[in-house]
């Protein structure tokens, strides 16, 4: 196909501007609730769950009030489980994925049985790295998770097989073979597009999710027992965050069209991409280093409140105006994620000689609400999220910035299938919510009476 000359694009894009603009002051008027978010905030209530709960204010006497953030799955805090995790040095991310998965804690024997499990299908099917990853590479790694699971529909046998046992098992070959073909999409993109040696290492037996994807991912296999504990850390609070977040409120209104697992995964995959939901670590990343670049003494907290108060001018970083990283839909005081990955990471920091930039980042994090509250006027509650804290983890783990994202789905995977799962048994009407009209209406004009 020949391209499309830039004179041509303009003179359709200027034809398309004068046709296509909805007055903002509209939404007041018909009450539209823009985001699906309610005047105060809150969101608009869409279902049910058993599945999670993110809770960061309560409601009194119809007023929103702060409060410590707090996130159970399945009505277990995830602090008490990462906690856990962290004292007796074991990996945590399958039991967290077996919970959201069938609804209870396994014993040992059922974790056991569990990981074995996805070990064993962890590997792709015959002949997809070459054809479906190898021969068609793709810059960005999320849009190829998307369409690798869109292929996998083709692989599996079992794919058109209807039932909850039929939704378990895709379920399960999903979120085993995520880790791969997350790698394995790296490894196509760095040969085809950035000159660099490519290794495709077949997974190990027995390794964790965690363990698996330095292994994989490493020249060397090499990985030390802090490294792989930190990522699995991450995979446990990136898991699941309840029903309403965009790419799990995606996985559920796809499934109650009816439509199949590796559809509804996928456009699950292509929601978290975007830079208002799952992309946010790596702008997190890009605006950490415009600050560290700006900030002479990064122990001089002027100095860092000037960079703060340049970035919300628009003066630095992206443009935007936005501090990336801070503030959240529905945690006001505190993301206990963002917490337990910054108690988590300061070990490793020290490791790794990289306590300057962590303390640096903590205080971006303590001194962000004051600059936005003297630069808007606002009292607004305002704290890190995750994503201040999570793109740094990986930087110190050696991990490219391509797969900031992808990391995020491979984790969050469990949490939709859970979801998923739970709309198909439990739900049996198509999500249809309604769009107000705006414009008049008008006669049909023959093609040649046309201006």
């Amino acid at each position: 196909m020949s391209p499309m000359k830039k004179e041509s694009l303009d003179t359709l894009f200027n034809e398309f501007q004068k046709y296509n603009h909805i007055d903002s002051a509209l939404n007041e008027k018909y009450g539209v609730k823009r985001g699906l978010r309610n005047a105060d905030g809150t969101g608009v209530l869409a279902g049910l769950t058993q599945i999670c709960n993110v809770h960061g204010y309560i409601m009194n006497e119809g007023e929103k009030c702060p409060v410590d953030g707090e996130l159970t799955y399945r009505g277990i805090n995830v602090r008490d489980m990462v906690e856990s995790c962290v004292a007796e040095n074991r990996f945590g991310y399958e039991e967290v994925s077996y919970l959201l998965l069938f609804g209870h804690l396994p014993n040992q024997k059922q974790l056991d049985f569990y990981r074995q499990v996805l070990s064993q299908v962890r590997a792709l099917p015959m002949g997809f790295v070459q054809d479906m990853i190898l021969k068609a590479p793709s810059r960005d790694i999320m849009n190829k998770l998307g369409r690798s699971i869109l292929a996998l529909y083709s692989y599996d046998d079992f794919s058109q097989d209807e039932g909850l046992q039929a939704e378990l098992k895709k379920a399960i070959y999903i979120i085993a073979r995520m880790p791969t073909i997350m790698v394995n999409s790296y490894m196509a993109k760095i040969g085809n597009y950035d000159n660099k040696s490519t290794y495709f290492h077949p997974v190990r037996p027995g390794e964790s999710v965690a363990q698996s994807i330095l292994s994989t991912l490493r020249l060397t296999r090499e990985y030390t027992d802090e490294e792989a504990h930190l990522l699995d850390i991450c995979l446990m609070l990136h898991a699941e965050h309840g029903g309403g977040n965009n790419s799990t409120f995606v996985c559920r209104a796809m499934t109650s069209s009816g439509t199949d697992a590796y559809a509804a995964y996928s456009a699950a995959v292509g929601s978290l991409k975007g830079f208002r939901h799952g992309g946010a670590n790596i702008r997190v990343c890009q605006m950490f280093e415009a600050i560290k670049a700006q900030v002479k003494d990064w122990e001089n907290d002027d100095q860092v409140r000037d960079a703060l108060r340049m970035v919300l001018d628009k003066k630095l970083g992206d443009g935007s105006g936005l501090i990336y990283g801070m503030g959240h839909a529905v945690y006001t005081l505190s993301d206990p994620r963002a917490i337990m990955l910054r108690d988590n990471a300061e070990k490793l920091a020290k490791i790794k000689g990289m306590e300057d930039e962590f303390r640096l980042l903590k205080k971006v994090e303590q001194l962000t609400p004051e600059v936005f509250a003297e630069k808007k006027g606002s009292a607004k509650d305002i704290c890190a999220n995750v994503d201040l804290y999570s793109g740094f983890v990986y930087r110190m783990l050696g991990l490219p910035e391509e797969l900031f994202t992808p990391l995020f789905a491979t984790a969050r995977i469990s949490g939709w299938a859970a979801h998923r799962i739970e709309e198909y048994s439990t739900c049996s009407r198509i999500m249809r919510p309604a769009y107000k009209s705006v414009v008049r209406n008008r006669p049909y004009i023959p093609i040649e009476e046309r201006m």
